[in-house]
């Protein structure tokens, strides 16, 4: 397995077109991330659940998984499964987003991802973010659109542990859902732990990568 740095990060970006999107695709490497580096600035954009009780448990779930952090969350509230047909709300976010921080990494959906809005947010990303570090996250469901990826962040047993536990604790109305469970998420990373020789991972797209090998 071959490991590459990703040199300084002082600043974060991670968006979610659904309060939970950015914990269940990339919340231990958010925990990994902000424990290794106290203070790190991370802006958040949830493009839906504002104003009500899933804004109020998304922004204590990233208090929770961006310990230390700088957190800087907006939460809209554009209509849930209605991404497409809000096209200009969410392109205006998401360049305002841009306009205010030059993230070293950005945490977003993957383009290829079934459900539309996740896919909508991840077409919008890669035109405001043309020269970032991009890590797609990804996030299982019925449709079964897992893919092969190509990065993966080892997760020790106790951040694994960790994110499962805030899962459930942060998200209660979440929980009667049949795929939202311990067994779910720690089985994903359990197997993308072992595709890049660790116990746990999570794992990423990568649409593009400059690499600075003579630096």
């Amino acid at each position: 397995m071959i490991g590459l740095g990703a040199g300084p990060l002082d600043r974060i970006v991670a968006v979610g077109a659904h309060c939970d999107d950015i914990a269940i695709g990339a919340g231990g490497t958010l925990l990994t991330l902000c424990r290794a580096r106290p203070g790190v600035r991370v802006d958040a954009l949830v493009l839906s659940g504002g104003g009500g009780e899933r804004e109020q448990e998304e922004r204590a779930a990233l208090d929770a998984f961006c310990p230390g952090a700088d957190l800087r969350l907006t939460v809209l509230k554009l209509p849930d499964g209605r991404m497409p047909a809000h096209w200009e709300e969410a392109k205006a976010a998401v360049e305002e987003l841009r306009e205010r921080t030059e993230p070293d990494l950005v945490l977003a959906p993957r383009t290829d991802d079934a459900h539309q809005d996740h896919r909508g947010l991840a077409e919008l990303m890669t035109t405001a973010f043309r020269d970032h570090l991009v890590l797609r996250y990804e996030i299982a469901k019925w449709d079964g659109d897992l893919g092969r990826p190509v990065a993966y962040q080892p997760l020790s047993l106790e951040i694994a542990e960790r994110k499962v536990r805030l899962l459930q604790e942060h998200y209660p109305s979440q929980r009667h859902r049949p795929w939202y469970d311990r067994e779910a998420f720690l089985g994903l990373a359990r197997i993308r732990g072992i595709e890049c020789h660790a116990r746990y991972a999570e794992a990423f797209a990568v649409t593009k990568l400059t690499l600075n090998l003579g630096g």
